[in-house]
């Protein structure tokens, strides 16, 4: 413990934020032990790429798992709040190539070996940046235990995960329709593709029937795909085409023949009612392709531009083949008719590039098997979503689910453990290295692909434990607790963790799914670059401190839920802090350092006064609530119940109530205010704690009788023996009286020097009482000079002011708050000004010429002076009235 003397003047957060954190970690606070008398308590943390750093997003989602890792450490938990990065590869691979073109190069000229040295190097330099962020946030992982998705053990649990789907036939090679990004070169998966509605075009273009004059109308808004079409299908039961059936017609442009089959993929209702079949650039088409046994040329090369099956529009990008193939259908006279038509577009997530839907030979997992156990654990409720709205979305998309595309075009990332035999075709998939192929003796190459950086970060909750290794923290730490993150990744991260631990670990991988909104700016807009308006956490804590930012981000929110950010908020939290501070020091100040307060308490329990017996009871019933709260994930409701315990009850009532008795000679009544002051505060930075841990335990090391760390001190246990309603109800009484006596000075704006008699009128015996033990209080803080307690009326004096509470009715003699001539006077001349204000906003909203030229904000504002000089004028007549 530190000298309880020696707090600042002024609570500085840079002052003690780093010396704080460095003395946690250096205690190993954060690093817990499998140790099987506690109950484990683990969370892993959502891996930031090493390309990232700190967002408000990140901020929101790491405030939250550090409250849960802090409140469950000070239950007496084995916490394991275990922290790492992930190795993003797409987004890495993009950095490290816009890096080299700076330099005049392509990751080709570094050859593979040399860019990944290339990427290894930036990730030593890059990597940690967000993990430092994370630790001026006040993050309390476990550092010691940090993981990188493609570090050695990880590593290790991919291949044995790859080679056993592999093995159970799960993971695939085929030619399948993929997303495919021109601009990253690689395949994306259907939720790494983002929708956006878009304005385009449906072209209706001719096709020649062979052998007959006449022709057959398809519409398309992609003109370019033409150049792979293999067929023209229409419905079996059109009526319009059933003689078509079987024929050829003559592809425009390239005149190849290509047949008209019959299929019922097709809509009748919509466009001609017929349609061109590209099974290499289409899903739909593809499967038609299969059903009819069709050619499937894929025309389009991985940069997008048109390859040599397309004829003279070779090596043309595909929207200026599509110009020119609209150009020339239309100088053949085939093109009918250009519609307008919205529609809905691909885009890659990374770069927002319109994406190809292309035939390809890719990696694949057949997800309809392992879909099934991860429905399953969620339905039967072993995992639970918060809010549970969610779990709908989740099983929405898992009862629908595709095929996972899992090969990546990329060279940073698992490299996919399959060789090929270029002699005789054998494909050998093993996790050691092969350079002969067993079949034949030919030389075998390894695949070029590396897998999506969600096969690995599907592995995190039991890869990062030691799978596929059974190693000690495995067995105590798994399944984790819960996970917290944005709605945004339930099929991208959550979805593929459930069924990985389903299919791998056959549990769990977390009990609880935490899902929190986004953080969007004051306006509702969501923080982007383009918009300009994202918020730099880093810049909030330079300015204002971790605390700050932290309580911003969860007072008031709720699971599920988006929220806002304003500056003035933080501010408020900064005063906050400032308001817990002051009152610390007041605290301090006011007690001696070897101060054994909570023996105190208990052996002076009897001679408690009403005040203390309100604050401890206030506080009991306070500890059982935030725990409460707490363990329904309900944070933001949690953290404003301390807040307003804190601010109004503890700082703005207690402190104030017990003032006298600090200052008084009665040893005994001022013993215990100090106690009860000292327990309060160290029980109520405590539960705050897990929200501002800096400020609490900067406090919570000058306080008397404690040891070690606020960290690892145990969290305030509800107590029945504080539970004093009887006195808690008489507080409040007292302070209803005082709250209504200060309101009526204040509204006569009288001096707080100018004290009055208080007359308490009340027939009920309770009240009577309360208010006789609350007369200290009533003088002392409704600058009262006398309180007289009477059952009746009687003698009241005339013009008294009246003040009605529940059970009572106060009355303050009226000569004695003020004098009646002079207020009168200043009445009088209150309401001359008011009448010259009132009479130039009228004239002003009366005159045309204004309400025709001033700005509407300018207009509402002289609207709103009439209105607030009207409500002013109202009062003061009523007041001398009163008077008069």
């Amino acid at each position: 413990m530190e000298d309880a003397k020696n707090l600042n003047k002024a609570y500085d957060p840079k002052q003690v934020e780093e010396k704080l954190y460095k003395m946690w970690t250096e205690n190993g606070y954060f690093t817990p032990e499998a140790d099987y008398s506690k109950e484990p308590y683990t969370i892993v943390i959502p891996p930031p790429n090493i390309t990232g750093q700190l967002h408000m997003g990140h901020a929101l989602d790491n405030t939250i798992q550090d409250i849960l890792i802090r409140w469950r450490r000070m239950q007496g938990y084995s916490t394991l709040w275990l922290p790492g990065t992930d190795h993003a590869s797409i987004a890495t691979e993009a950095k490290i190539v816009d890096s080299l073109a700076k330099e005049g190069k392509t990751k080709y000229d570094l050859g593979r070996e040399g860019f990944l040295r290339k990427a290894w190097d930036w990730k030593e330099e890059y990597g940690g940046r967000i993990i430092n962020q994370l630790k001026k946030l006040g993050c309390s992982c476990d550092w010691t235990r940090e993981r990188f998705t493609l570090d050695e053990g990880c590593s290790k649990a991919v291949s044995k995960v790859f080679m056993s789907l592999y093995e159970k036939g799960l993971i695939y090679r085929g030619e399948r329709i993929i997303n495919w990004c021109p601009s990253c070169k690689t395949s994306i998966s259907d939720i790494e593709t983002i929708y956006d509605d878009e304005k385009g075009h449906f072209w209706h273009i001719k096709y020649q029937i062979k052998d007959l004059d006449d022709f057959i109308e398809i519409a398309t808004t992609r003109p370019e795909t033409m150049l792979g079409d293999t067929a023209v299908a229409v419905h079996p039961e059109d009526e319009r085409y059933k003689h078509l059936i079987g024929k050829t017609v003559i592809l425009p442009l390239l005149n190849k023949e290509i047949p008209i089959i019959a299929d019922e993929y097709v809509d009748m209702e919509f466009g001609t009612g017929a349609v061109k079949i590209t099974p290499a650039h289409d899903p739909n088409d593809f499967e038609v392709g299969l059903r009819h046994g069709l050619p499937m040329p894929r025309v389009m090369n991985d940069d997008g531009t048109i390859n040599e099956l397309g004829g003279k529009y070779c090596g043309l990008d595909r929207y200026a083949a599509r110009r020119q193939i609209v150009s020339d259908l239309q100088e053949s006279g085939l093109l009918v008719i250009v519609k307008d038509h919205d529609h809905s577009v691909g885009h890659c997530q990374r770069c927002n590039t319109t994406v190809e839907p292309i035939l390809s030979k890719q990696w694949f997992v057949k997800m309809k098997p392992l879909a099934e156990p991860a429905i399953e654990v969620v339905k039967n409720g072993t995992i639970k979503f918060v809010p549970d709205r969610f779990s709908k979305i989740y099983f929405n998309w898992m009862e629908n689910i595709q095929d996972w595309c899992i090969s990546r075009q990329l060279w940073w990332g698992h490299r996919i453990p399959a060789y090929y035999c270029s002699d005789c075709g054998e494909i050998i998939v093993t996790i050691d290295p092969q350079e002969t192929c067993g079949k034949c003796g030919g030389k075998l190459k390894q695949d070029e692909d590396t897998l999506d950086t969600w096969f690995s970060s599907a592995l995190w909750p039991f890869s990062t434990l030691g799978w596929p290794d059974n190693t000690e923290d495995l067995k105590y730490f798994y399944p984790t607790s819960v996970l917290v993150t944005g709605y945004d990744i339930i099929f991208f991260w959550v979805a593929r963790m459930i069924f990985s631990a389903m299919e791998n670990m056959k549990e769990e991988p977390f009990k609880y799914v935490y899902i929190h909104g986004i953080v969007r700016d004051s306006e509702g807009r969501k923080m982007s670059k383009s918009l300009g308006n994202g918020i730099d956490p880093l810049d909030v804590i330079e300015k204002h401190g971790a605390d700050a930012l932290r309580f911003n981000l969860i007072s008031g929110n709720s699971p599920g839920n988006d929220m806002r950010f304003f500056w003035e908020r933080v501010e408020a939290f900064s005063n906050f802090a400032n308001k817990i501070w002051n009152a610390s020091r007041f605290v301090l100040m006011n007690i001696d350092d070897d101060f054994d307060y909570e023996n105190i308490l208990h052996s002076y329990r009897d001679a408690l006064t009403t005040a203390d017996y309100w604050i401890l009871s206030k506080l009991n019933r306070l500890k059982r609530e935030v725990t409460e709260n707490m363990e329904k994930f309900e944070l933001g409701i949690a953290a404003q119940k301390i807040y307003d315990f804190i601010w109004f009850e503890f700082c703005d009532w207690y402190i104030e109530l017990v003032k006298p008795r600090l200052y008084s000679e009665e040893a005994e009544s001022k013993t215990i205010a100090q106690a009860t002051l000292t327990y309060v505060l160290r029980d109520s930075i405590k539960l705050l704690h897990p929200f501002m841990p800096f400020i609490t335990e900067e406090i919570y090391m000058h306080l008397p009788q404690t040891s070690h760390s606020i960290v690892i001190s145990q969290w305030p246990q509800y107590d029945e023996a504080f539970d004093a309603s009887s006195q808690e109800r008489n507080m409040e009484i007292i302070m209803e009286a005082i709250k209504g006596i200060r309101n009526i000075r204040a509204e006569m704006n009288v001096v707080p020097s100018r004290k009055s008699n208080t007359i308490i009128i009340s027939d009920r015996e309770e009240v009577i009482n309360a208010m006789m033990e609350g007369t200290p209080y009533i003088q002392k803080l409704a600058y009262s000079s006398e309180v007289i307690l009477k059952t009746t009326k009687e003698n009241i004096p005339d013009g008294a002011v009246s003040i009605i509470i529940e059970g009572a009715e106060i009355f303050l003699p009226l000569e004695d708050l003020i004098d009646k001539e002079k207020e009168i006077e200043r009445l009088n001349k209150e309401k001359e000004r008011l009448e010259k204000e009132l009479e130039r906003v009228k004239q002003k909203l009366s005159n045309e010429k204004f309400l025709s030229k001033a700005p509407a904000a300018v207009i509402e504002e002289e609207k709103d002076k009439e209105k607030k000089y009207s409500e002013l004028m109202v009062k003061v007549l009523d007041r001398l009235k009163g008077l008069e």
